[in-house]
């Protein structure tokens, strides 16, 4: 199938983009799917590590509260009471919508199970003298509730280094395999630009040498090239040019000879005017051709 040269440009320019193409959209898969463990991560373990230590947190202000006022004798603030226990149950409602892990379930189950008495006990409370056994009940009861809590953070603690591992290593397996798949779409790219560019300079030095060798008088140049592209049609063109220049060059040298013999009428001197000026001009867009290329 015979293909123009444009078409050949066209098709390695296509060839060059298709390699591109390959990777960025291998990049794109193995970022996107780091991206999605990173994010599970961040949304599965860590954030109910962050749960745990808010939960924490709160039945520790409580307590804290709680103790003061027994130490000075005064009356809890039930304001700050009822609104650690409104932050309490909203972090545990948000570890409820972000269970991941193997009975992290059961767990959570018992931490709001713990709550619920811990949480009535302390209402109960307030309002009323507190003796040492009450406050004594109320740090049991903080006690269990703190233990299941840093239960659920151990749980979600190891999780969360365990995933990290993988995403590690996952991001070494991508790197190496983009690594080796960079270097063979490098390879193969270079090797195509190399043949590509070693055609086309072939032929133009080819076709460059056989215009000078005229524009040196050698008409027995010829230009020999394969291929069914626009160089092969050129080169055609090219050898033409040079069988009209020789035809030429024979006629003139006939007349040449003819007139040593016989006087120049004026008829035979116009027809070897025009044959000089055939050959001039030949030579000439030769001349033009050559500086052409020698300028790109």
């Amino acid at each position: 199938m015979k293909l123009s040269i444009r078409t050949k440009f066209t098709l390695g320019m296509s060839f060059l983009f298709i390699i591109i193409l390959v990777l960025s959209v291998f990049s794109g898969f193995y970022i996107n799917k780091l991206s999605k463990k990173t994010s599970a991560i961040l949304k599965e373990n860590f954030l109910s590590v962050v749960y745990a230590r808010e939960m924490s947190e709160r039945i520790a202000n409580i307590n804290i509260e709680i103790f003061d006022s027994f130490l000075t004798n005064k009356t809890p603030d039930s304001l700050k009471i009822y609104t650690e226990l409104g932050y309490f149950d909203k972090s545990l409602q948000d570890e409820k919508n972000n269970l991941t892990e193997p009975g992290e379930d059961k767990l959570v189950s018992v931490i709001e199970a713990d709550f619920k008495d811990y949480s009535k006990s302390v209402k109960n409370s307030l309002g009323l003298p507190h003796s040492s056994e009450k406050i004594l009940s109320m740090q049991n009861f903080s006690a269990g509730l703190l233990e299941q809590l840093v239960l659920l953070s151990e749980m979600n603690g190891k999780a969360l280094e365990i995933k990290t591992d993988d995403a590690k290593e996952s991001s070494k397996s991508a790197l190496t395999r983009m690594t080796i798949l960079a270097t063979l779409c490098f390879l193969i790219g270079m090797s195509f630009t190399f043949s590509f560019a070693s055609y086309f300079n072939q032929r133009f030095f080819l076709l460059y040498s056989g215009i000078k060798e005229i524009i040196s008088g050698n008409f027995r140049k010829r230009l020999l090239l394969d291929g069914k592209d626009e160089f092969y049609e050129l080169s055609l063109i090219f050898n033409d040019m040079i069988d009209k220049l020789n035809e030429n060059n024979r006629q003139i040298s006939v007349t040449l000879t003819e007139d040593r013999r016989e006087d120049i009428n004026e008829k035979d001197i116009d027809e070897l005017k025009l044959m000089l000026f055939r050959i001039k001009s030949m030579e000439e867009q030769a001349a033009a051709l050559i500086s052409r290329i020698e300028k790109k």
